[in-house]
């Protein structure tokens, strides 16, 4: 059974069959989502090592939704820099899968933030990549390379062989790496949030830890600035993990709507921070 995040509707994924977007869908009714982290937490001796969850039942790469409710009111917004293997014609006609203005926001507005980017978006954008790869507010995170989809059926995505899983994976990170991103985080988000058991079985060698959402902005596609920014106001909780998108033919409302959501969460007392620090709160073991 495919796994994936509640209130998913109002989200795409990018690049559908041939020429055409994908159109978004409604997933089954997933399980409830975790009140903090589902395994877990690993961390290094060292410091600087980035931290990972464990593991999880039978050795499958461990999902990470949201981190711990705590009266610490934090958040962490997430963006994917979507760009399929095919869809190199496209850019050279002239769609933006770039959104430079948004990322110039989140820095005027200084707000952390972690990308999630395919490497097929860092091989069309090294520049940008290095940039954002360069720039303490931010982390770079593996969203495959191909932004094929890790199960069958997902939004219309084509689909990544299993045996070429963990190899998508990793050309990602080399894709990173001819960019000039210094570092990319161990953290993975699968390709419309679709995976299921066999691809959680296929990545656990890779060792990274899958991130997920406990948010969907609803940026897909969205025209209405207002809109989308009352959907992420009204989700967020202490802990949450808000997915958005920074490519302008996409989501072209969503560096306006981020005008509203960084003040309006900041009245209510809360603290942005990068994923890997939700995931660090986990191994201190904060409690409500």
């Amino acid at each position: 059974m495919i796994i994936s995040v509640r209130r998913f509707a109002a989200t795409c994924a990018l690049g559908a069959l041939g020429a055409a977007l994908a159109a978004c869908g409604a997933p089954g009714t997933p399980p409830a989502p975790h009140q903090g982290n589902p395994v877990p937490v690993r961390t290094s001796a060292a410091p600087s090592l980035p931290p990972t969850l464990a593991p999880g039942p039978a050795g499958l790469t461990p999902v990470f939704e949201n981190g711990p409710r705590t009266r610490d009111k934090t958040v962490a917004l997430t963006f994917d820099a979507d760009m399929t293997a095919d869809q190199g014609e496209r850019a050279a006609g002239g769609e933006h899968f770039d959104n430079p203005r948004l990322i110039a926001t989140l820095r005027a507005f200084k707000v952390p933030a972690t990308v999630f980017m395919t490497g097929r978006w860092a091989d069309e954008y090294p520049q940008e990549a290095r940039s954002i790869g360069q720039d303490p507010l931010f982390e770079v995170a593996n969203h495959s390379y191909s932004h094929y989809a890790f199960t069958e059926d997902c939004y219309g995505l084509p689909t990544v062989p299993a045996d070429e899983m963990r190899t998508d994976v990793e050309r990602a990170y080399a894709a990173f790496r001819r960019a000039g991103v210094p570092r990319a985080m161990p953290y993975f988000r699968f390709p419309g949030g679709c995976y299921d058991q066999r691809a959680l079985r296929t990545l656990s060698a890779a060792g990274v830890t899958a991130v997920q959402w406990d948010v969907v902005s609803g940026d897909a596609f969205a025209t209405d600035a207002d809109a989308v920014a009352q959907q992420v106001l009204d989700g967020v909780r202490p802990g949450s993990v808000v997915v958005m998108h920074c490519t302008r033919s996409a989501a072209p409302a969503t560096e306006q709507a981020l005008r509203t959501i960084v003040p309006e969460l900041r009245k209510k007392g809360f603290r942005f921070v990068k994923v890997s620090e939700l995931i660090r709160a986990g191994a201190r073991g904060e409690h409500p």
